[in-house]
């Protein structure tokens, strides 16, 4: 442990949290378009938005500006301790495993990504019920985020705020182990094989093409996970994540897993994008 490194967590997380800042409306709409059209929740029946651009629409005129960072506090708080636990701990296990950055594998980084996906999201459940509960409810959600955190706790106890972990924790498996090996592959062959240099541009391009994996592999997952936790207590259209899953594609098709794709891409896309620049920013800044 004399070698433990601090500087990944403290980066990670400030990386996490601005980019948490420039995409949350994108994460928004994206939650809204995953929790419509639920059959048997007769809240979430209605197709209320036909795409991001006409749900931000939408969302504006009737519930103004204001209503695009709904749960934007809880997602700050969550960046900040899911954001700093995913990348410290991802870096330290790959210490662990190799002692230099040229030795690792791809098998060794999606082994250290789905690890710290799973510790680093069970940790931080709790900030992503409220964010999610927040983000798909709008302006019908009353009272500031401690509040609605004692809300939920009152109504429905620890379980309440732990709603989802197992799903939780297989999407952060899914997209941390897909994602940070991705860009750290991609920033290897591109600086290795065509040449670019450590820099933003190859920075611009890795982060770019792990946003593209990450969206493809975790958006059916992230759909299950999202209705699971805006399920209120004695609202419960979902007996558990398989159910979830069939009921979901029996009834309005298996491309409603793909529900608010594009929004997650193009969330995921940015998002990493402001991540990892700013984080090897970051990095070069260490005196």
């Amino acid at each position: 442990m004399s070698n433990f490194n601090w500087k990944p967590f403290v980066f990670g997380g400030l990386a996490s949290v601005t980019a948490e800042c420039g995409t949350f409306p994108i994460d928004l709409t994206k939650t809204r378009l995953q929790v419509q059209g639920q059959v048997g929740d007769s809240k979430y029946r209605e197709i209320r938005y036909r795409g991001m651009l006409h749900a931000i629409g939408r969302i504006c005129r009737e519930e103004g500006i204001s209503a695009l960072y709904s749960g934007l506090a809880p997602a700050m708080l969550r960046q900040a301790s899911y954001g700093t636990i995913k990348i410290g701990t991802y870096q330290s296990f790959k210490r662990l495993l190799v002692d230099r950055p040229e030795d690792e594998t791809l098998l060794t980084n999606v082994l250290c990504g789905v690890l710290s996906g799973v510790i680093s999201s069970s940790i931080a459940n709790p900030t992503d019920v409220l964010k999610i509960r927040m983000q798909a409810q709008g302006n019908v959600i009353q009272g500031s985020m401690m509040g609605n955190f004692i809300n939920i706790y009152q109504q429905e106890g620890t379980r309440g705020l732990w709603k989802g972990v197992s799903l939780t924790a297989q999407r952060a498996a899914i997209v941390v182990g897909v994602e940070l090996p991705a860009y750290d592959l991609a920033k290897k062959h591109l600086i290795l094989d065509c040449h670019m240099g450590d820099n933003i541009y190859t920075h611009f391009l890795s982060s770019f093409a792990c946003g593209l994996a990450g969206a493809l592999a975790s958006n059916p997952i992230d759909v299950v996970r999202t209705r699971m936790m805006n399920q209120t207590y004695g609202a419960v259209t979902y007996q558990g994540t398989l159910d979830c899953l069939l009921q979901t594609s029996r009834s309005e098709g298996f491309m409603a897993l793909y529900k608010g794709f594009f929004p997650n891409w193009l969330r995921l896309g940015p998002w990493n994008i402001i991540f990892f620049v700013t984080y090897e920013q970051l990095k070069k800044m260490e005196v």
